[in-house]
């Protein structure tokens, strides 16, 4: 399954829009707390100037502001992984008709991954057959 994943177009194309949303997503959060780094610098600096309940307002802002980052940050993250999964999902939704047509066609009574297999015989394994017809029938799956 995984190196159908790794070596399919449509498990290729996901890993790369999977791995674009990342670098964007690493690229807003360098950039949001910088901001907030920022901010808190010039809130501190502020401190002799400002009265002590100004000041404490400022610094309970930028607890919103940061406890906001936090969670943003979680969300996204959250959602990569959630389209991690769908994309897996996708591929496997994609493969279960390609393997049992295959199966019929070859007679195969029974088809199992490889990771569960102790011992068996090297021209029994049909992992390079299905991605071709893989490669044939889907060559890229889009994430929402």
């Amino acid at each position: 399954m995984q190196y159908i994943m790794d070596n399919s177009l449509a498990g290729k194309s996901i890993k790369k829009q999977l791995e674009n949303l990342h670098k964007k997503n690493l690229s807003d959060f360098q950039k949001k707390e910088n901001s907030l780094k920022k901010k808190e610098q010039e809130v501190v600096a502020k401190k002799n100037i400002l009265s002590e309940e100004e000041f404490q307002k400022e610094i309970s802002q930028l607890r919103i502001d940061v406890k906001n980052y936090n969670t943003d940050r979680n969300n996204k993250i959250n959602s990569l992984t959630k389209k991690r999964l769908e994309s897996y999902e996708q591929i496997v939704k994609s493969l279960s008709p390609i393997i049992t047509d295959y199966s019929k066609e070859n007679n195969i009574s029974i088809v199992m991954d490889k990771k569960n297999i102790i011992v068996g015989r090297t021209e029994l394994n049909i992992t390079k057959k299905i991605l071709m017809i893989l490669d044939e029938k889907v060559k890229k799956i889009k994430l929402n």
